[in-house]
């Protein structure tokens, strides 16, 4: 594989991330001028999971059909098209709706560069691929919540939307233009849709494959209910303003990148099965520091920010090491397996982001509780996967 190849394969996946956390700092805001009550907002954020689970059962199929190439360009068409929509909607409902949209197109982002690693490596090779990939794409949670702050400020929050559409056309040029296709004809697969979903039920039927996305989707869980409830519980309980909101989110990206950088010296030392479990259990001790810190006030706001930031950079050494260990055995559906995994791990995500949403009550607890009940799950879907 080209050294270049995982930069672009990261510019690329970070559409998901540039178009769930640019617009962050711009809730209130949305909020206010689309008429919604506190947490409306978070509707278009579980819109936008739900897109992307949706998006990745069709994307993923349709790039072990078609190969890898035309339906990146396609999806990343679509993602810029709908970005526009957003930009110019004019209530919640039809914000929501355009967010589900672009969602579905850039679900292809997010399923492809995966299965495009699992065409060339397996292992700790692909492992090492992921953590590249990620360094790229773990850029885009440091800068998207500061530019996204910046816009606000100078454009109001549509402008976050037309540099979102900005982004997607970008992309769809440089997939046109650069991408390799790593999915030569003789391997792609042509098989009816009843076909199609049998690979699906024998993919989620592996015990590997189950156990490895449930901790990432559980891990997803946990992100994004601090990503949901984070806006509500920094700008509006503690009095800090969007731009500033935009450094502190960036601060607490800082750790994903670097944890998802030492990934591959810490398999080497200790392997694949332990690193993402020793992550989960640091995660854990920091979920439960920030649980007391919202539930006896103790800390203030740091008590929130620094277990917050811990949390986070901990998913760098889970997620790399979660879609290796569920694809590593379905090297022939490597499209329909990222697919299917994406699929389980965006909807937790929007389930986390949707109740945070729903049990909204003006306080950090409902985010904390359900922070704890994520970190929960990985650990016991960590206990069952498979030795070896």
């Amino acid at each position: 594989m080209p050294r270049w190849l995982p930069l672009l394969l990261g510019f690329l996946t970070a559409i998901g991330p540039v178009s769930t956390d640019m617009y962050l700092p711009a809730f209130p805001a949305i909020e206010a001028e689309l008429g919604s009550g506190w947490g409306g907002a978070q509707v278009t954020l579980a819109a936008w999971f739900l897109g992307l689970a949706v998006g990745q059962l069709v994307q993923g199929t349709l790039a072990d059909r078609l190969g890898r190439r035309r339906p990146l360009i396609l999806g990343t068409a679509i993602y810029t098209l709908a970005s526009l929509g957003c930009a110019l909607a004019v209530s919640m409902t039809a914000l929501s709706a355009w967010r589900c949209i672009a969602a579905f197109g850039g679900a292809a982002s997010a399923v492809i560069p995966r299965a495009m690693v699992r065409d060339r490596a397996d292992g700790h090779e692909a492992a090492r691929m992921m953590s590249r990939l990620m360094l790229v794409m773990g850029a885009a949670p440091i800068l998207a919540p500061t530019l996204g702050g910046l816009l606000l400020q100078a454009g109001g929050w549509r402008m976050i939307f037309w540099a979102c559409a900005g982004y997607g056309l970008l992309s769809c040029l440089l997939a046109a233009m650069l991408l390799p296709e790593t999915l030569p004809p003789a391997r792609r697969v042509r098989r009816a849709p009843a076909a199609l979903l049998g690979d699906f039920a024998r993919i989620g039927q592996e015990r590997g494959f189950l156990a490895n996305t449930v901790m990432a989707g559980a891990s997803s869980f946990v992100v994004f209910a601090f990503i949901g409830g984070a806006p509500e519980v920094y700008i509006r309980q503690f009095g800090i303003s969007p731009e500033r909101f935009g450094l502190l989110f960036a601060i607490s990206a800082v750790g994903f990148i670097a944890t998802s950088q030492a990934n591959p010296w810490l398999l080497h030392r200790l392997g694949a099965r332990m690193v993402p479990m020793l992550a989960l259990q640091v995660c854990a001790v920091a979920v439960l520091v920030l649980v007391l810190s919202v539930f006896t006030g103790v800390g203030g706001f740091l008590g929130i920010f620094l277990p917050g930031a811990v949390a986070l950079a901990c998913t760098g050494l889970i997620f790399p090491n979660a879609a290796v260990g569920a694809m590593s055995r379905h090297a022939a559906r490597a499209g329909s397996a990222s697919a299917l995994m994406g699929t389980l791990q965006f909807s937790l995500a929007a389930a986390g982001s949707a109740l945070v949403g729903a049990l909204t009550d003006g306080t950090p607890r409902p985010m904390a509780l359900l922070m704890l009940l994520g970190v929960a799950v990985g650990i016991a879907a960590s206990l069952t996967r498979p030795r070896g």
